[in-house]
């Protein structure tokens, strides 16, 4: 699968998907990095932040809706 937007948001809802998880129940952001984001994803400490400050939802959104553009756009072969 080539490396695209979608991709990129995809990956960034399931990182927060687990940091939600570990954090509904209390603790803490180093802890959850150390032991289920860092040998999982493979990312820094700066990127995990970083991640969890990007609205990927609305985003996702906005990917799926220019996607739907593009198929009405494209002229049909048949």
């Amino acid at each position: 699968m080539a490396y695209n937007r979608k991709n990129f948001l995809l990956r960034v809802k399931e990182i927060n998907e687990v940091y939600k998880e570990y954090a509904s129940k209390g603790w803490f952001n180093e802890y959850i990095f150390n032991n289920y984001i860092r040998d999982r994803f493979h990312i820094s400490r700066a990127t995990f932040y970083n991640y969890l400050a990007i609205p990927y939802s609305r985003l996702l959104l906005d990917v799926e809706r220019m996607e739907q553009r593009r198929k009405k756009m494209e002229p049909t072969l048949f």
